[in-house]
């Protein structure tokens, strides 16, 4: 490999899986307030999927290699970094960048990973968690009792956003295919149901008792719109993560949300400004550290590949294969310690 160049996940073109392929790219420099971080591990997320689809590009400036979540150790830094040092070991939100061998990332978004985290391991930690964070917590303002129904609670924002649930004193219910049910319950998950032979509506309304639930936490859009709404309490919020399932919804009457108070809030985090991103880094990892410090969180992987094998990592994603993360290993683990 060329001085100063790296090796990361490449595409030519949008399109399938296959497009996905391991080259060279040069080293990133890290900026006056960056650090520059030799990553250990990847995430790979939803988005990340839509990107090599050309369905979703990157932000202005970001990197147009794909990743939005690293662990690693901090390997250089700017001039006006105070926060960290070399060798820290990290991990972080981006905005682009981590399938590769280094990314940079401004100090102010970088979390400390606690010595008793595998440093692998916590590259399944940003993205969900912060994603999870911001919908029950400052989208959803969840309050402690009240009842939340997370779809696609086996997915890696759905793991995450369960674990947070009981950590806020709330009930969390789930939709998720059969064999990943004892994943859900594991976690905490009060009840759970079978998108796949059961009504979602009809089997919240049989646990709650006809009340329904206050919070929603979608990825799905259109085919479950109406149905969230119908079993929304009043004053209830729909966080919409994704549309998944389409974007158009026919003939609604926007009755039902008016006379109930209902809120219905989409939202994206990549997109959002650094302040906005920095904020919810910091108040999140405050709340949170603690609690992956004494085991209560704790970041759910399914399989753990190498960069080599980011093409069937995102075909396992697509294929619904996945309870929890999948991961690339992006350097030899023998690297780090636990």
């Amino acid at each position: 490999m060329k001085k100063d160049f790296m090796q990361a996940v490449i595409f030519d073109v949008p399109g399938e899986p296959n497009v996905l392929k391991v080259g060279e790219v040069a080293i990133p420099v890290p900026g006056d307030r960056q650090v520059r971080i030799k990553v250990a591990a990847a995430g790979i997320n939803r988005a990340d999927t839509l990107q090599r689809r050309g369905k979703y590009p990157p932000p202005p400036g970001a990197s147009t290699i794909l990743g939005l979540e690293v662990s690693g150790i901090i390997d250089s830094m700017g001039s006006e970094c105070r926060k960290w040092k070399v060798g820290d070991r990290v991990m972080g939100l981006l905005s682009g960048g981590g399938y590769a061998q280094f990314v940079i990332m401004h100090e102010d978004m970088v979390m400390d990973v606690p010595d008793s985290l595998n440093l692998i391991h916590a590259a399944a930690i940003p993205e969900v968690f912060l994603t999870a964070y911001q919908s029950l917590v400052w989208l959803a303002h969840l309050q402690r009792r009240e009842t939340i129904l997370i779809h696609a609670g086996a997915s890696g924002v759905g793991t995450a956003a369960i674990q947070l649930a009981l950590a806020l004193d709330a009930v969390p219910i789930v939709t998720a295919s059969k064999e990943k049910h004892n994943l859900c319950n594991q976690l905490g998950a009060r009840a759970t149901i079978d998108y796949k032979t059961q009504d979602f509506a009809t089997a919240v309304k049989a646990f709650t008792g006809n009340q329904g639930v206050d919070v929603i936490i979608d990825f799905i859009g259109a085919p479950y719109f109406k149905k969230n709404i119908e079993i929304l309490r009043n004053d209830g919020r729909l966080i919409l993560l994704a549309a998944l399932g389409g974007g158009k919804v026919e003939e609604f009457n926007l009755l039902s949300i008016l006379s109930r108070r209902i809120s219905v809030i989409g939202t994206t985090l990549r997109a959002r400004t650094n302040d906005y991103q920095i904020r919810l880094t910091q108040e999140f990892w405050k709340f949170a550290k603690p609690l992956f410090e004494d085991g209560s969180f704790r970041p759910v992987i399914d399989k753990i590949l190498t960069i080599d094998d980011a093409a069937k990592a995102h075909t396992l994603l697509e294929e619904n294969k996945t309870a929890g993360k999948v991961l690339l290993k992006i350097t030899d683990s023998s690297a780090y310690h636990s």
